[in-house]
């Protein structure tokens, strides 16, 4: 936890594996404990060393471990998440599960500005004959107005990223979900670029589906994504990718008696994977412990003293109730030029359609951006 007033503000950045690097890129993937690796063989291999038979007793105790950290990281229930390998995986199996979804002539919304992975999982999960509907990426997803217009009475469901990787917006998700559950749509929450980073409230913001991971902000590494079904959706999804995992009693072993499991977990699939949540549970706590509205004041007070000094740059939204977790800074000509420079100086960002990309974390503090925007001021010299 971040500190009273009388004490010692701690060091974050001793707690992770920095490399010597002004690590930035913590919306791509976040760097590990120091704990991580020595947490993870008492967790996964010490039952395996240890045990006379197979070792799944221990180790499925590891999966609940991990539901229980998002529970508490989410304030839902434990009993609506359900490990999936990832987010494409995650939305998929919702969709394939959903009457609504399958029925002729279906409309779909979404921005044009989501993951592309998102819209390659939605157009091959969906019938033929169903729309993807698409909001123009030149229009304004950060006003909740834009989404009021485009929830008319014709879409069944709409799918809403609460942070968009190449903008660094925020969507008004609770806007946006009040008004899906007001005119009767569907509403799938993608949370990859918040979690972690920006705090949220399952039970103020009451979606229907919600998928998120926690290899970037959550520092657990790939492999530990998961879904969230709201209780209330449950018992009408009817998974088709299913597995020995999925049933009410994994281990009854009756070939000819399939029953969904009374949970979420009905998503679950065959034979499980268990290192990564390991991992995941690990970086879940300590974040948690943390708390998360202190983890987005940190890396807000670092986005604005960039954007104080690159204000003509700095094209993310200026107003902290529009931005996530990531600052784009657009050079225009000299993008490859400060793109060089800072890499030349162990500064780890990125570039896409909009700019650079630039993430701080808890582990990154003011002299990192001092470092930053040194380099760049002496490029544009």
């Amino acid at each position: 936890m971040l500190p009273n007033g009388n004490e010692k503000k701690p060091n974050f950045k001793e707690d992770f594996i920095l490399t010597k690097a002004n690590y930035l890129l913590n919306h791509s993937v976040g760097r590990p404990l120091k704990t991580s690796e020595k947490n993870f063989s008492e967790q996964f291999y010490t039952p395996w060393n240890n045990s006379l038979s197979e070792p799944w007793e221990q180790w499925l105790g590891i999966i609940n471990d991990f539901t229980a950290s998002l529970a508490k990281l989410f304030n839902a229930k434990q009993s609506e998440f359900c490990p999936q390998v990832n987010l494409s995986s995650g939305l998929t199996k919702i969709l394939m599960s959903l009457d609504r979804a399958q029925k002729k002539n279906c409309v779909i919304l979404v921005s044009e500005i989501d993951f592309p992975g998102m819209g390659f999982a939605l157009k091959k999960s969906l019938p033929e004959d169903c729309e993807i509907r698409f909001i123009p990426s030149n229009i304004d997803i950060t006003n909740a107005s834009v989404w009021d217009e485009y929830l008319t009475k014709d879409v069944d469901l709409v799918f809403v990223s609460h942070a968009y990787s190449n903008t660094g917006q925020l969507s008004p998700i609770l806007q946006v979900l009040s008004m899906a559950r007001s005119r009767n749509i569907i509403s799938i929450l993608d949370i990859a670029q918040s979690v972690g980073i920006v705090p949220i409230d399952l039970k103020a913001l009451n979606p229907d589906f919600m998928i998120g991971s926690s290899v970037k902000w959550l520092c657990g590494g790939p492999g530990a994504a998961y879904l969230w079904v709201n209780s209330d959706c449950l018992d009408s999804c009817n998974p088709k990718d299913v597995g020995w995992f999925s049933h009410e009693n994994p281990f009854e072993f009756d070939i000819h008696n399939f029953r969904y499991h009374n949970s979420a977990l009905k998503f679950w699939g065959g034979t499980p994977s268990i290192a990564p949540y390991a991992i995941a549970t690990h970086s879940i706590n300590y974040f948690t412990n943390i708390g998360l509205k202190n983890i987005r004041k940190h890396n807000q007070l670092l986005i604005e003293k960039t954007a104080n000094v690159l204000d003509l740059e700095f094209v993310s939204p200026r107003e902290e109730a529009m931005r996530g977790g990531t600052m784009i800074l657009d050079f225009g000509s000299n993008q490859q030029k400060v793109l060089k420079q800072l890499k030349e100086h162990n500064i780890s960002v990125d570039l896409r359609s909009h700019g650079i990309r630039i993430s701080p974390h808890i582990y990154n503090d003011a002299e990192d951006i001092d470092q930053l925007l040194s380099v760049i001021k002496s490029t544009r010299l």
